[in-house]
């Protein structure tokens, strides 16, 4: 491969690098991995036992066979066809509250204060509107007053004669 090939590959490979989107996912990305540690010991320690307190203590025991005999063989094999639907519940309540929580306390604080800072942005708009309005007013106050002393005709047209 030839040295300015290679150069140009390597350059778009760090201009793809560097684009502002990947960043922010790779970012995204091991804050997610380390959140969902806490969401699991949270599912697993807390939520769980108290779903489980009906019946077993984890979610992970609930199953349904739907081959018989379903349980483990004298070689240790497991026999029968069982249904783990206590672990599908389980990713279940992590998924719903991982969901719940990036959504409440991330995403909706960050809506309200984009939402703030664009009321803000607006406003500031608003009153720079208003004061170059007033300036213009002011500007053709002005003018009037100097044709007036002048002795002039009052202007005419949008240039105002000038």
């Amino acid at each position: 491969m030839s040295e300015k090939k290679k150069e140009s590959v390597l350059a778009g490979f760090k201009a793809f690098l560097m684009r502002g989107n990947v960043v922010d996912l790779a970012v995204a990305v091991v804050i997610g991995a380390a959140f969902t540690n806490i969401v699991n010991s949270v599912v697993k320690g807390i939520i769980s036992p108290v779903i489980g307190a009906v019946g077993t203590q984890s979610l992970d025991g609930y199953k349904t066979c739907i081959k018989a005999p379903c349980g483990v063989g004298a070689n240790g094999q497991p026999t029968g066809v069982e249904i783990l639907w206590g672990s599908v519940l389980n990713a279940t309540l992590t998924f719903v509250i991982t969901a719940a929580v990036v959504y409440f306390l991330m995403v909706l604080p960050m809506s309200k204060y984009l939402a703030r800072q664009e009321a803000r942005r607006k406003a500031r708009e608003g009153v720079q509107e208003l004061v170059e309005i007033t300036e213009l007013e002011v500007l053709k106050e002005i003018r009037d007053e100097l044709v007036a002393q002048r002795g002039g005709a009052a202007p005419t047209g949008p240039r105002g004669g000038f």
